[in-house]
C-alpha cells in the first residue's frame, strides 16, 4: 500500500486518538501536495466541534448566569431546555463528523 495513502487516511482516523496533533504534524512535515490536502481537511473537521463547543458553553453560561439562585422556575426551564438542545446538537455534530472522518479515511485507502 502507498505510504501517502496511509498517511492521508491516518489524519482522518486520528479523530479517534489524536484529533489535532497528527493532522498538524503531517501537514507541516510532509511535502506531498495530496497528503497536505487531506491533513488540512481533517484538521478543519476536527476543529469544527471545538468551535461549536465554545458556542455551546457561551450559550449555557449566558442562559444560567443571569438567573443566579433566585431565578424563577419558568426561566430555569427555558434555560435548561436551551442547554439540552445545544448539547444534543453538539452530540449530533460530533457523531456526523466522526462518521465523515472514518468514511473519508476509508475512501482515501480505497482510492486507486
Amino acid at each position: 500500500m502507498d505510504t501517502n495513502k496511509i498517511l492521508s487516511a491516518s489524519t482522518y482516523f486520528s479523530i479517534l486518538f489524536a484529533p489535532f496533533i497528527l493532522p498538524i504534524i503531517v501537514y507541516f512535515l510532509t511535502s506531498e501536495k495530496e497528503v497536505k490536502y487531506h491533513a488540512k481537511r481533517s484538521l478543519i473537521s476536527h476543529i469544527i466541534p471545538t468551535i461549536f463547543f465554545v458556542f455551546l458553553m457561551l450559550a449555557i453560561f449566558a442562559n444560567f448566569l443571569p438567573l443566579g439562585f433566585t431565578g424563577d422556575s419558568a426561566s430555569m426551564w427555558t434555560s435548561m431546555t436551551t442547554a439540552l438542545i445545544f448539547m444534543g446538537l453538539y452530540t449530533v455534530i460530533n457523531l456526523v463528523l466522526l462518521i465523515w472522518n472514518i468514511v473519508q479515511g476509508v475512501k482515501v485507502l480505497r482510492h486507486v
